[in-house]
């Protein structure tokens, strides 16, 4: 369950599927896709292996003065991106800006937290429908690496996250060998905050890649079904400066006259 979202800039919220897949030397399917002035790369899934597909995808130019490195999530505060892991089974990353809130003062220096929460939902059946109804997906590990978008040129990975989802949650969550399960009414893998501390200081962009592996069931209740394999999802965040944080602040209220 994801906390209410505070817009950064302005709603609504856009959705921005991006997905990536390690293709074996059997089988390769890439399309391009144009969404909203930005180039991306979806990867289909090979449906043989369950492995992997891979593609990275460049961040449009800004469609704002103040804003060098175009991000939905910066002009919103929140992003939800989803990834299709079956036919109408949809894999859904939700991020939101959680301290500041106002991603206009994510500057290189600062802490910038964000929170995140990972959900499936099986269009074959109602969302209130039982387990045992739904196509089961389990989620057995979670990293995000980043790569910094800078004025000189240079490129750096400064902020890594790793984690078994198991051990971000309470104990009571339904878990087995496959990892934490995602389609349950406990609201699937929530993490409320993630730290990336200081950036290179003239760095105006920031591009997250969420790596996640996952067991899906190809059959409602039916645990010989299962296939692995491991979705990507790129979020791309604009990072501004000490002085377009101090202009773009908002104006202290007025003191009361006596």
């Amino acid at each position: 369950m994801s906390p209410r979202r505070v817009p950064a800039f302005r709603s609504p919220a856009l959705r921005s599927p991006a997905l990536r897949t390690v293709v074996s030397a059997s089988a390769l399917a890439l399309s391009l896709v144009v969404l909203s002035g930005c180039s991306q790369l979806t990867g289909m899934i090979n449906a043989v292996q369950g492995e992997p597909v891979s593609a990275v995808p460049a961040p449009a130019p800004s469609q704002s003065p103040s804003m060098a490195f175009n991000s939905q999530f910066t002009y919103d505060g929140s992003v939800s991106l989803s990834s299709e892991v079956a036919q109408d089974l949809e894999l859904r990353l939700d991020v939101w800006a959680q301290d500041p809130k106002r991603t206009q003062e994510w500057t290189p220096g600062a802490d910038k937290t964000f929170g995140l929460a990972v959900n499936v939902h099986d269009k074959r059946v109602d969302e209130k429908a039982v387990l045992s109804q739904k196509r089961r997906v389990f989620i057995s590990s979670i990293s995000i690496t980043s790569q910094t978008a800078q004025t000189s040129g240079q490129v750096q990975n400064p902020f890594q996250f790793s984690a078994d989802p198991r051990t971000l949650v309470p104990s009571d969550t339904i878990r087995s060998d496959r990892g934490l399960l995602l389609n349950s009414f406990q609201g699937g893998l929530y993490v409320p905050e993630t730290v990336v501390h200081g950036l290179p200081a003239d760095t105006y962009g920031m591009t997250l890649e969420f790596a996640m592996t996952v067991w899906v069931e190809g059959n409602a209740n039916d645990d010989a079904s299962f296939t692995q394999q491991t979705v990507y999802q790129y979020l791309p965040v604009a990072i501004f400066s000490d002085e377009q944080a101090a202009d773009a602040a908002p104006a202290p209220a007025p003191s009361a006259t006596p």
